[in-house]
This record gives structure tokens, sequence and C-alpha cells, in this order.
């Protein structure tokens, strides 16, 4: 008998059920976070990024007090100074030729002068201070492996030094696994739910085949540790951009960073995972009222407008009633003048 074409019916079927990326699935984590918890997140950018969004969904989240930070090192050297409320000392300060600066923090934190970049500096210390004590949950996300040594002590930032007075190396599992179970059970994170997750930003200044290197030191290491420990997650940002999105256009232009649609992708994944249905709902509602307090009208004196911000100022009430876990105080008082 000759072999039947497939119908259009059959056609249309079998694209339907066809699927054109390979999705990570999620586990949602057993302890949730909400509203009424306090968190921090410390590491590379993508820490950043991750908070920023969280803030817009009116969760209680502070990031990165000392600044961004790449490697696993240095994030567990500030959680340390920070648990310890330890402030430096002029002695912590080094002269670059144009600032005073501090190898455990971002040069946002540098002055010409010492007495403001110590001033700065502290500050950090004791705010972060604050943020940790109160934190029920800490974000912790690993951007690379290679670190720099300068007289055997792993430096955050090298702001601008020759290269020659440091030395590169790369951290191995060991030893990134061994510095965080000592964390875990310090008065630094003991209790607190940690989330982990590897930063999908290519460092490709290392070069490409370096980059894969130390983001494959990365995933085992916080594998080894959310294996080990109860109280910790993994969060996979790296799978999610390098395996289910999976193509350039959800890059930025310097084709290192993720786009704002794969972050908000990832925020949208990770909320999923990580927030209480509550949390979620109330997300939803918050982030639309902050999206309103940042529109800017071309006529902020015309009776639309007027009309506009009595429309929104009473959702607000509407949903501060709803939702007293979330502090819109700022928002009514940006609508009631």
């Amino acid at each position: 008998m000759p072999k039947q074409s497939c119908t259009c019916e059959c056609r249309e079927a079998l694209f339907v059920f066809m699927e054109f990326r390979t999705r990570v699935n999620i586990a949602p984590f057993e302890r949730k976070i909400g509203h009424t918890q306090s968190g921090l997140s410390l590491g590379s950018c993508f820490a950043t990024n991750v908070a920023a969004h969280m803030r817009r969904a009116k969760l209680r989240v502070a990031d990165n007090p000392f600044g961004v930070l790449f490697n696993p090192l240095s994030v567990a050297n500030a959680l340390e100074r920070l648990a310890d409320g330890r402030e430096f000392g002029r002695d912590d300060l080094v002269w670059n030729g144009d600032m005073w600066c501090n190898f455990s923090l971002h040069g946002s934190f540098s002055s010409p002068c010492a007495e403001e970049a110590l001033y700065s500096m502290n500050r950090a210390v004791r705010d972060g201070a604050q943020q940790l004590e109160s934190a029920d949950y800490v974000i912790i996300t690993f951007g690379t492996a290679w670190v720099y040594e300068r007289n055997g002590a792993v430096v955050a930032n090298c702001h601008k030094l020759p290269a020659a007075e440091f030395v590169r190396r790369r951290l191995a599992v060991e030893e990134i696994v061994a510095r965080y179970d000592a964390l875990f059970t310090s008065s630094a994170l003991r209790g607190k739910h940690i989330i982990l997750t590897v930063s999908p930003v290519r460092h490709t200044k290392d070069g490409l085949a370096e980059n894969s290197l130390s983001k494959a030191v990365l995933i085992e290491a916080v594998h080894a540790l959310s294996e080990r420990h109860a109280t910790a997650d993994y969060f996979p940002a790296f799978e999610i951009v390098c395996d289910e999105l999976r193509d350039y256009r959800f890059y930025a232009a310097d084709m290192v960073h993720p786009s704002e649609v794969a972050v908000q992708y990832i925020w949208e994944r990770f909320a999923k995972a990580a927030l209480t249905e509550r949390a979620r709902d109330a997300a939803k509602a918050a982030e639309s009222v902050v999206t309103a307090v940042e529109h800017r009208p071309l006529h902020p004196a015309a009776a639309s407008h007027t009309t506009f911000r009595a429309a929104i100022l009473n959702r607000i009430v509407t949903l501060a009633e709803r939702y007293p876990e979330i502090d819109f105080s700022e928002e009514i008082r940006y609508f009631s003048t």
C-alpha cells in the first residue's frame, strides 16, 4: 500500500506539542519568602539586579553593603566582617596614586581624603551589620572563581594598582566549600535561609574557556553546599540563561550581561520558586504602584493628571488594607502631595 501523508490537522497537532527550548525545572523552596521577612543579597552585579526587582515588589531586602563582590572568598570576608561589626582603620587604607582605597570594598567608597574614605567605609560596616543581623534570608551570588591575591590575601578590587602587585589564581571547589561550611555554622549565617546562585554574567576578560572552567567550579561548590546544609537552596540562574534562554538576543549590547528581558524572566522564575503565594500576589500589586510612581506626566497641572493621582491613591489605600505587611507610606505621601 502507498504510504499515506500526514494530514494538515495531524501536522498542526504535532506542531502544538513540539518544544523549542529546554526548560529548567525548579523545585519550589521549602522555606518561602514573604513581605514580613527581611533579606540581604551579596555578590556579583547579578545579586544587585535580583535585589532591585525584589524591592520593586516591596520586599524588604538590602544588597551589597560593600559594593559588588565577584569571588566567593571576598563575599565570605564581607560576611565575617559584618557579623563581627569590625570597622576599618587607617591601616586598612591604600593609596593608589589618586584615591584612598580598601581592597575589601568597591571603588565607590574611595576618596582623596582618608577621613572621608574611612567614614563612608565604616558607615557601610554599621549599616551592613544591622542588615545581616535582621536578615531572615541571605542571597549569595558567585560571579567568578578567579581571584587576585596581594601579599597572600584575596582582594575584592585591585583599584587600578599595577598588575605586578597581584597573583592571579583559580579557587578550588574544596576551598570554597570549606570556607562556607564554617560560615554556615557561625554567627554570620547560622539559622538563616541561604539562597545560593551562580551569576550568568560572562567574564569574557578571563577568556571563554577560563570563564567556563570558573563557572564549573562555582556550580560544583554551590551544589555541594546546598546538599550538605539543610538551610541552603540553589537557584539555577546560570542554567536559565545558558540552557533555557540560550540565545544572544537575551544578552545586553555588551554580549556579557543578561538583557533586561532575561533578568525579568529570571525574576519571575525566582518569585515562583522562592516567594509565598500571597507574596507573589502582593508583589504584582506592589509593582503596579511602583510603576505609577515612576510615571512622569507631560502636563502635571492638567486635570487628567489630578484625576489619575486620585485614582492611584485610592488603589494604594485599598492595597495597604489588603496587604498590611507592605509599607506603602512613601507612595501614599507621593500621591497625596
